[in-house]
């Protein structure tokens, strides 16, 4: 069984960095994990839960209101994914939580759907 377990949030002001970790537990194998689709998502009190960034094998996708902020990675040998939040805005703050799907492609994305494995979340706090 995968297990996803976040880490990395906290408060923050407004134009700081964060980074974002969720080793992966339960893979085959570092090729496996090194294939399948991961993202982060993120949900505000109030709001639904948004696609923030994916990975996967043919490269990586972002919402909108991060592009040229966020970048998602993956560390193939620590079996780790990131986050690297930098210029963050109070409306960056919510609950992140990292995902990934049985397959190599992110389907869907940045629909939530198809993520199989979901972390426990952590929480990211911007203020202004």
């Amino acid at each position: 069984q995968v297990q996803l377990v976040e880490s990395g949030g906290g408060s923050v002001q407004a134009g700081g960095s964060l980074r974002l970790s969720c080793p992966a537990t339960g893979y085959r194998s570092r090729y496996t994990f090194s294939i399948v689709c991961m993202g982060w998502f993120r949900q505000a009190p109030g709001k639904e839960r948004e696609g923030v960034a994916a990975i996967d094998d043919a490269g990586t996708s972002y919402a909108d209101s991060v592009k040229g902020r966020f970048l998602i990675s993956k560390d193939n040998a620590k079996n780790t994914l990131y986050l690297q939040m930098n210029s963050l805005k109070p409306e960056d703050t919510a609950m992140y939580y990292c995902a990934a799907q049985i397959g190599r492609r992110c389907l869907g994305w940045p629909n939530s759907a198809d993520f199989t494995y979901w972390g426990q979340g952590t929480q990211v706090t911007v203020s202004s």
